[in-house]
């Protein structure tokens, strides 16, 4: 039996996102084929208005509905501190922990050569910018990349420009509570706290 079009194109999109399988994307498939159309137009909204209604802060490279994003335009934070992190995802994993009330820079990745991603491919630039430029003065980086290889590495390349760029910026690495190979979006609140609290100088 042929499978009609319809259900095999979206099982070939499905199998483009990370970690789907043909098989969970067969299931996902005919799932949503038994759903109601009303559910299906708004999932199908959704996806629209994902990339449509969301924007890049010019300031951290955050995502939000506006720029500069909620967090770099709240006066109440700490302007002096920015924490470095990989992804969008883990901005949200910091901030549910309710500890962390400076400012972020996201990445959107890391140094990998393996997977050809340089330093280049990664919103670096920007960061270095930032501590370069005039008006608020950064006294402290966090920097928060996961404790991967790649993560670790990326943490030394910043550590290095940052310190070529001022030397007398502190820069501090999280570390306790969180084990090597784990990523920050999946820690709970608590290791996150710690790890932010026994941050170590770099």
């Amino acid at each position: 039996m042929k499978t009609p079009k319809a259900i095999e194109n979206l099982i070939n999109s499905f199998e483009k996102l990370p970690g789907m399988g043909h098989k969970s994307a067969q299931r996902l498939t005919f799932y949503l084929l038994h759903v109601p159309q009303t559910q299906l137009d708004s999932f199908a909204e959704s996806l629209k208005n994902l990339k449509t209604k969301t924007l890049f802060c010019s300031n951290c490279m955050m995502i939000d509905e506006t720029d500069p994003c909620s967090i770099c335009s709240d006066s109440s934070r700490d302007q002096n501190i920015i924490c470095v992190v990989e992804d969008p995802v883990d901005v949200l994993a910091l901030e549910k922990g309710g500890t962390y009330k400076g400012l972020y820079h996201v990445l959107h990745g890391k140094i990998d050569p393996l997977n050809n991603i340089g330093p280049d491919e990664i919103y670096l630039e920007q960061l270095f910018q930032r501590v370069k430029g005039e008006g608020v003065r950064v006294k402290e980086i966090i920097l928060a990349t996961n404790p991967t290889m790649e993560g670790e590495a990326t943490a030394m390349y910043i550590a290095k420009q940052l310190k070529a760029i001022n030397p007398e910026l502190k820069i501090t690495r999280i570390g306790r509570g969180l084990p090597i190979g784990a990523d920050i979006e999946y820690a709970d609140d608590m290791t996150l706290k710690n790890a932010m609290e026994g941050r170590s100088e770099i």
